[in-house]
């Protein structure tokens, strides 16, 4: 396969040894090239500007500002880019809104590299892809009730352990506003007490330590 020809990668992830090893594995496939590397969001946008990759995979733990605002940097100004997450996380949090941010595909890290090669190329097809297991977890919690801004700041205020009383005074409202915020949530997420609250949002990707 000749060189323009093969699918266009731009590789966006704040650890050298991940962008190398995921170079490796780009640039041993004959329908591949690795093009660019970005180590932040601006990096990552200012390359996008220049070489107008095919495929942009995007890390969600970056230095200067979150993936997610990444993806949207990116489509903001180019509506067509098509972007495929690599990230350790899994949970369906996370994959709601990366897809929501503009992502076409998602692949956790922990996959076998033939997962990726898979979404990569049928995103590259102008499909929308995510493995099996990540759909299914999506697919497990597709009809939960989405906690709003306030509840996940409260939510945010439990998990670094502090009482309702304090969380009122942090938010300037009454502490029966922050119990009722915390019974709603401890039902959206389906937890029985404030520590199961956070223990679920972490493995969904709600909250991120």
């Amino acid at each position: 396969m000749t060189g323009q020809h093969k699918i266009r990668i731009l590789c966006v992830d704040d650890h050298v040894v991940v962008r190398d090893g995921i170079g490796a594995i780009l640039n041993l496939q004959p329908d591949m090239t690795l093009v660019a590397s970005a180590s932040t969001g601006r990096e990552a946008l200012e390359h996008y500007r220049k070489i107008r990759p095919d495929i942009t995979l995007m890390d969600l733990r970056l230095s200067d500002m979150s993936g997610f605002d990444a993806i949207r940097a990116i489509r903001a100004e180019f509506p067509n880019a098509k972007v495929v997450v690599l990230s350790s996380y899994e949970g369906d949090a996370d994959i709601r809104e990366a897809m929501d941010a503009g992502a076409h595909g998602y692949v956790a890290k922990g996959m076998v590299r033939e997962e990726l090669l898979d979404v990569i190329r049928a995103v590259h097809a102008g499909k929308r892809r995510i493995p099996a297991a990540l759909a299914q977890t999506l697919a497990e919690h597709v009809s939960d009730d989405r906690l709003s801004p306030r509840e996940l700041e409260v939510l945010q205020l439990v998990c670094a352990g502090k009482r309702n009383k304090e969380i009122a005074a942090d938010l300037s409202v009454a502490e029966d506003t922050i119990k009722m915020h915390v019974r709603n949530l401890l039902s959206k997420l389906g937890a029985s007490d404030r520590t199961e609250a956070v223990t679920i949002a972490l493995r969904r990707g709600i909250l991120h330590l």
